[in-house]
């Protein structure tokens, strides 16, 4: 690694060394850097507890336990110079003992984590914020756990039944930390190894079909088979009818499907008392963009021709505004009859609430 002096039009080479030569530790130092920078394993991670050892009838205790964009959970295994030998086996009993976590225990563990090293919060509120969800929503290690190793060096037994869990299912991303110096200062570099982040996105996704096909209950899979065809025929119905909102846009098996334009993402949404849409702001945590839309409520509910949900959501990051169609007790929105109906009613009120509520979005985004 170099350092560039743009003054000298040059580049210093700077000194790769052993995290033992700059005395760093794995616990307090390593482990607290991914605590606060759990971005640095390149995605969005919410960490949740450190050391945990809350496991029945051991002893043993995880470094860093982290949940993703998706609810699962992730382990996380921190080495210094050498991963040693027993590392995988070590986290694969981790895992296992995460595998039978529920939602409210990991809300418990959570809200310990936040109490002990943030200084209290809520913990539940902190998980909706972060996953984007509502709380009818929130389903927390719904699919296999996954394993993440940061460490400066991997013997190859580790690196070779790595690849072979890679191939088996077994979701595990390996990290290499290389600290550096120049002169007084020190440099930390993290950088994926396995897999190659060009190929991890195709291995999972494939991983991740295989999984579905195999593993998955038969009610789960009908729900979300039915969601997914759901978003497949709007996106199609869109398109014949030259409507654009959704043509950069991959249908998944979620309850929403959106597209996101500038701080706001606006959401076709599935409830379980509601069909609706939504314009959704995910950072807003001085409701700065609630606020200013609110100052247009008229103009945009006269535009729309309906009476609108302005949603503050005090206490969390986000804010929404939204219009609901309910569904009554004998609808099922997983009934596949009622799919049409929906897709009949989604576009036009989605063409009406685009329309009223963009404008004037740009206009406070300009401002």
């Amino acid at each position: 690694m170099y350092r560039i002096n743009k003054d000298k039009n040059n580049i210093a080479k700077l000194e790769e060394r052993l995290f033992s030569d700059l005395k760093i530790r794995e616990r307090e130092n390593l482990q607290e850097w991914i605590a606060k920078n759990p971005d640095m394993l390149g995605e969005d991670l919410l960490i949740i507890q450190k050391e945990f050892d809350g496991f029945n009838d051991t002893h043993e205790r995880l470094d860093l336990l982290a949940i993703d964009k998706e609810g699962g959970l992730v382990i996380i295994e921190n080495k210094l110079d050498d991963t040693g030998r027993d590392v995988v086996w070590q986290a694969l009993k981790y895992t296992s003992y995460c595998s039978t976590l529920t939602n409210q225990q990991i809300i418990k563990i959570y809200q310990s984590y936040l109490n002990s090293y943030e200084g209290g919060g809520n913990a539940k509120e902190n998980l909706l914020e972060f996953l984007e969800r509502d709380e009818e929503d929130l389903l927390l290690n719904k699919n296999d756990q996954r394993i993440i190793f940061v460490a400066n060096k991997y013997r190859k037994e580790v690196t070779s039944t790595v690849l072979w869990l890679l191939a088996h299912d077994i979701q595990i991303q390996c990290f290499r930390a290389i600290p550096y110096t120049m002169a007084d200062e020190a440099f930390l570099q993290i950088e994926q190894i396995i897999p190659l982040p060009e190929t991890r996105e195709f291995m999972i996704d494939a991983m991740e079909k295989e999984k579905e096909e195999r593993s998955k209950s038969m009610a789960v899979a009908e729900t979300e088979a039915r969601m997914l065809d759901l978003w497949t025929k709007l996106k199609q119905r869109l398109s014949d009818q030259n409507i654009n909102y959704l043509d950069r846009v991959s249908a998944k098996h979620y309850f929403d499907l959106g597209f996101s334009k500038g701080s706001g993402r606006f959401a076709f949404c599935v409830g379980r008392d509601s069909v609706r849409v939504e314009l959704y702001f995910s950072n807003d945590p001085e409701k700065l963009l609630i606020d200013e839309m609110s100052k247009h409520k008229e103009k945009i509910e006269q535009q729309f021709g309906n009476e609108l949900v302005f949603e503050r959501l005090d206490g969390k990051k986000a804010s929404r505004i939204r219009y609901d169609r309910p569904i009554s007790p004998n609808e099922n929105y997983s009934v596949s009859e009622n799919r049409d109906e929906y897709i009949d009613w989604f576009i036009p009120t989605m063409k009406q609430f685009y329309e009223a509520t963009y404008p004037i979005l740009e206009k406070v985004q300009n401002n």
